[in-house]
């Protein structure tokens, strides 16, 4: 996937002063949205109540994927964690470096190869599975990441209320893909970002996969618009 990594420059721009826009997004079934960068550093007080309690729950040794800014990472470390955060975006690990935290690197999660208590995949953790058929590819490598007694902390959310009508039909066409299979796009300062694929998984779908792989899958928390956070050991 060949990235220009306009995440990554947003939020260098913002860490270094340059913040003059914000990133826009929009997906194969919705249209654009602001994406505001300040709120890609947000601190542990103005994070969805569904953060706070994945990082309550967090223990021992932490892998943050998809760290972004490092908000996750950098909260945890403060309380004397240790972490590693990864993500694919060069310039994310580059400003998560500049924020303190200590181990940061530019990865695919599937190229991770450490054992951790904990690990966390959230802001949509199931994102990265990208499609449905890399669902179970990615639960068992990030099962071969536990240690024992380890757990998983990942939220999503099931998006099914997008395809509604009015009456409350769906208007999904049953011969697509699974209906949480997306494409992202994203731009900024009027660059356009390749299109990548992402997915929301509902819960019963992704305690299925979990099934399949021989890990147990606990709802913890449902928010208030068809998301949760999982755990998943």
């Amino acid at each position: 996937m060949n990235l220009k990594d306009l995440f990554g420059n947003a939020l260098l721009d913002y860490q270094n002063g340059n913040y003059t826009e914000d990133i826009i997004t929009s997906t194969s079934i919705s249209d654009e949205d602001v994406l505001p960068i300040p709120y890609l550093f947000r601190g542990f007080k103005d994070m969805p109540k569904l953060e706070k309690k994945a990082l309550k729950l967090a223990k021992g040794s932490v892998l943050d994927v998809g760290c972004g800014a490092g908000n996750h990472s950098l909260y945890l470390q403060e309380k004397g964690f240790k972490v590693k955060a990864i993500d694919i975006s060069k310039g994310a690990i580059e400003v998560a470096k500049q924020r303190g935290i200590l181990r940061a690197e530019e990865k695919n999660i599937l190229n991770e190869t450490d054992t951790f208590d904990s690990i966390l995949l959230l802001m949509n953790g199931t994102g990265i599975f990208q499609e449905l058929s890399q669902v179970s590819k990615h639960l068992s490598h990030l099962k071969n990441l536990l240690k024992s007694n380890g757990q998983i902390l990942i939220d999503s959310s099931d998006i099914k209320y997008m395809y509604e009508d009015e009456d409350g039909g769906f208007w999904q066409d049953m011969n697509a893909n699974y209906y949480g299979e997306l494409d992202y796009f994203l731009s900024y300062k009027d660059k356009k970002e390749s299109p990548m694929k992402w997915l929301y998984l509902d819960f019963n779908t992704l305690s299925t996969a979990c099934t399949s792989v021989g890990l147990k899958c606990e709802l913890i928390f449902e928010g208030e618009h068809f998301d949760y956070l999982a755990k998943l050991s």
